[in-house]
């Protein structure tokens, strides 16, 4: 089991990511433009620096779902390896058998 406040922190992460996504995309959409004058794009760089750094999607860490690993995250079923196997020996995810030979 990871430690709750790193598991808080990227829950925290990601509520300000989701609550600044729009401002942000509308930031570098004018940071990229080639017609924005050389001014606004300043102007849109120095307002995406105020912001928090939390807000950024590259900050937001894959955890399981259930232990909070961070590690062998499998993406598609949002836990780890270990609480993968663990569910799958219970028969709880479908279609999922362990191997034996």
């Amino acid at each position: 089991m990871a430690k709750k406040a790193m598991v808080e922190r990227d829950l925290k992460r990601r509520r300000l990511a989701k609550k600044f996504e729009n401002k942000r995309a509308a930031l570098k959409a004018i940071i990229r433009d080639e017609n924005a004058s050389s001014e606004d794009k300043f102007k849109a760089t120095l307002k995406l620096a105020e912001l928090p750094r939390n807000s950024s999607k590259t900050r937001i860490r894959n955890r399981c779902e259930v232990t909070g690993r961070p590690r062998g995250y499998y993406r598609k079923l949002r836990m780890s390896r270990i609480a993968l196997r663990e569910f799958g020996s219970k028969g709880l995810i479908p279609g999922l058998v362990k191997s034996s030979w």
